[in-house]
């Protein structure tokens, strides 16, 4: 499914997709891009993904049992995940434009 999203968007994704905690996520408009037959009575929809990537070990910090913190060097960061997704999925990360930032006067 995460394939079909990704051919979608031409396996192109922009840096702002991707969080700090090495997770990425993108939309689609319509759902009949992926291949799934139009049904009148669904209609047409969108769709999100959102992957969360993180190494072998990670279930330390979430069982119920002896839980325990992973260090800081065992999180998957933003470069890293950057890196895997065009890695494995030949994919572009395109650089997001700076928003202006806008003033704000306060009125007297």
């Amino acid at each position: 499914m995460l394939e079909k999203g990704l051919k979608v968007k031409e396996f192109e994704l922009k840096s702002y997709n991707f969080s700090d905690t090495g997770s990425f996520g993108f939309g689609i408009d319509e759902h009949i891009d992926l291949g799934i037959k139009y049904d009148p009575s669904t209609g047409i929809y969108g769709m999100d993904f959102y992957v969360v990537l993180g190494r072998r070990g990670e279930r330390v910090a979430h069982r119920k049992r002896k839980c325990s913190r992973v260090g800081h060097s065992h999180h998957v960061t933003k470069a890293e995940a950057m890196k895997w997704f065009e890695k494995v999925h030949d994919g572009i990360i395109f650089q997001a434009k700076k928003k202006k930032k806008m003033i704000r006067r306060r009125r007297r």
